[in-house]
């Protein structure tokens, strides 16, 4: 099994030159465009195998953004031997969409790997969702969140993750919340934190004790929200990191739990491989 090696650069900053993904495939046709998800395979992956699976959602607050922004999460797991995908969605700046239609993509990209399970090569019952910043917004909203459905969706198929793995993740929509300014008509519907119900799958929760976007009381609160369902949230702060934190100083330590989380829950075997 290969290992990958990540240098960490000036300022702390997170580089990562020539990662490619395996394949590119479109998982959706909107009026706007065709969405993709981009694939990172296990070595030797063949349409036969029925592995592990997770779905990244770039941030961007909503507004922009790339899939490449978990590139280097997506190869280091596939090294792992899972299946890693990074999804396009809509965003405001390059479609003129609303939030809506974000979760609206994030709910559809579920839905896709699942119903394509079998020519995918992937255990339709082992489906990560991951996400940073708005892009764990959605991840979470994924599994959280009945409503903002696309017409176009077999709601017969469960959008609904196995696992959560969520950065600086945006719980929170309410008034004193994030994005409330653009989500007040709908907000109760579409905060993650005021729509945990008992099917929530577990969680891992990454967060910076100086996030001037999410305060740390907001994950505390959504963690003990799951605890009063009975599921299991993990909760990892780290001091003095801003929002972003996780793509730049702290890259190394919050993949490394994110293994071990995936690990627990049966989806990556043996010990981490990664290196600084």
């Amino acid at each position: 099994m290969k290992h990958l090696v990540i240098s960490l650069l000036i300022a702390g900053s997170l580089f990562s030159a020539d990662i490619e993904p395996d394949k590119i495939m479109v998982y959706k046709k909107t009026d706007q465009a065709e969405l993709t998800m981009h694939i990172f395979n296990p070595e030797g992956h063949k349409s036969s195998d029925k592995t592990p699976c997770i779905v990244f959602f770039f941030g961007g607050g909503w507004v922009s953004g790339s899939p490449s922004h978990f590139y280097p999460q997506a190869e280091y797991l596939a090294s792992r031997g899972m299946t890693a995908m990074c999804a396009d969605y809509r965003t405001k700046k390059k479609y003129e969409t609303s939030p809506k239609e974000c979760v609206k993509d994030g709910k559809s990209a579920i839905r896709w790997v699942r119903e394509n399970a079998d020519m995918l090569g992937v255990d339709p019952n082992m489906i990560a969702a991951g996400g940073g910043s708005a892009g764990g917004h959605v991840a979470s909203a994924t599994a959280a969140l009945d409503e903002f459905n696309d017409k176009t969706d077999d709601l017969e198929v469960s959008c609904r993750p196995n696992a959560l793995v969520l950065f600086n993740p945006v719980f929170d929509n309410g008034p004193k919340g994030y994005g409330y300014e653009r989500v007040n008509d709908y907000w109760r519907q579409f905060s993650p934190l005021h729509n945990i119900h008992k099917d929530m799958p577990p969680a891992t929760i990454f967060l910076g004790t100086k996030d001037d976007l999410i305060p740390v009381s907001t994950a505390e609160n959504f963690k003990a929200k799951m605890k009063e369902f009975g599921k299991r949230c993990d909760l990892h702060t780290y001091k003095d990191c801003v929002h972003g934190f996780f793509n730049k100083k702290k890259f190394y330590e919050t993949l490394l739990e994110a293994d071990k989380f995936l690990t627990s829950l049966g989806y990556l075997e043996g010990k981490p491989t990664l290196e600084k």
